[in-house]
């Protein structure tokens, strides 16, 4: 990518100011090497996937159809873990009522990868539609499901498999009272499915209770947020909905270099780059904001090193366990670019050793 190509896309930025970078060194080859315009079609069509898990009728549908519904100007879809259950043979069609739908062997793990992956690189799906009534996943015609910027991968077992959690961006649980889900559970399967009440607490006593306890519960330590109480929790789908519109507002080279990090916009931010970019703007004035803005890029950065905890006696007497700073560090300034940041360096990192390289345009080719 050339040096135009980079300015660019860094104009192209809103809401973040862009701090360009990388931590691991070992990546640095990778990262010089020129990136085709295809490449960045490619990385933009990778979605946004939330895992939504949490017990039968714990309220995991209406979180993302909450979600969904804050997330109108957005491209969403939902695939449900249900839609992948195996169809059953006629020997277990005839015994039905003693097959676990709630054991992780009832679903199609392999056909949900799949479809996922197909997701993941921007081709459209056909996503069976289970029926519950005849437990088959051939009496409607599928649906078909595009691409879209958000994925909504909802249920209960979506956190079992490692290869199903290693594709979400974000994994929630929502954690419900047992016996709310039971009544819900009863209400649900009564109504909607016709079932026998009996055969609903027979299924849960056999089933639905044991699975949640040995292979449900054990998941939610995967989640990264977990929601109590389910929809009725407003407070937290909103924090949820704002993280995601964070991320999905963040800059597009983010999603190219993994070891790209970006300081959060905030108002003192977004005044100096309107103050920087002003061409009424006078010289010192220019220098003294530049200078806050390169210092905010430096102490960001030094943030992601190692610190080593360490413990310490206050002047009163007593131990303070803290963090001591990193000992080996020094830097490398790029000349005709990097020197303006030397001095916002210095100030962060007391006696820091600065050497200098000189890149010439012919090493990009």
């Amino acid at each position: 990518m050339d040096s135009k190509s980079v300015e660019d896309m860094i104009e192209g930025s809103s809401g973040f100011h862009f701090s360009g970078f990388h931590m691991d060194g070992s990546k640095l080859n990778n990262i010089e090497k020129p990136t085709t315009t295809l490449a960045i079609e490619n990385v933009h069509k990778q979605p946004f996937i939330i895992g939504v898990a949490g017990g039968a009728a714990s309220g995991k549908t209406t979180v993302c159809d909450m979600i969904i519904q804050q997330l109108h100007d957005q491209r969403v879809v939902l695939v449900n873990q249900d839609s992948f259950y195996h169809k059953l043979t006629e020997e277990e069609l005839a015994t039905v009522h003693e097959y676990n739908f709630d054991h992780p062997d009832s679903f199609d793990t392999e056909k949900l990868l799949d479809s996922m992956e197909n997701l993941r690189h921007g081709q459209a799906v056909d996503i069976p539609n289970y029926d519950f009534k005849s437990y088959k996943n051939s009496v409607f015609p599928a649906r078909r499901v595009n691409p879209s910027d958000v994925i909504i991968l909802e249920g209960i077992l979506i956190f079992h498999d490692p290869r199903v959690r290693e594709l979400m961006n974000m994994k929630i649980f929502v954690d419900t009272d047992a016996d709310v889900r039971l009544a819900r559970r009863i209400r649900r399967d009564t109504v909607e499915k016709g079932r026998d009440i009996g055969v609903v607490l027979d299924q849960y006593s056999k089933f639905v209770k044991s699975a949640f306890d040995d292979f449900i519960l054990p998941t939610k330590k995967y989640a990264d947020i977990i929601i109590p109480r389910g929809g009725d929790n407003h407070v937290a789908i909103d924090l949820i909905v704002q993280h995601i519109r964070t991320k999905l507002g963040q800059h597009d080279l983010c999603k190219i270099y993994p070891n790209l990090y970006v300081i959060q916009s905030t108002f003192q931010i977004r005044g100096m780059h309107t103050l920087i970019r002003d061409s009424q703007t006078t010289k010192h004035d220019f220098v003294f904001y530049a200078d806050r803005l390169i210092r905010l890029v430096v102490e960001h950065g030094l943030g992601h090193l190692p610190f080593t905890e360490k413990q310490v006696i206050t002047p009163t007497g007593s131990v303070y366990t803290g963090v001591d700073f990193c000992k080996r560090l020094c830097g490398v300034s790029v000349i005709r670019s990097g020197e303006s940041m030397e001095n916002a360096l210095r100030a962060c990192c007391k006696g820091i050793k600065i050497g200098k390289i000189l890149i010439h345009r012919e090493a990009y080719l």
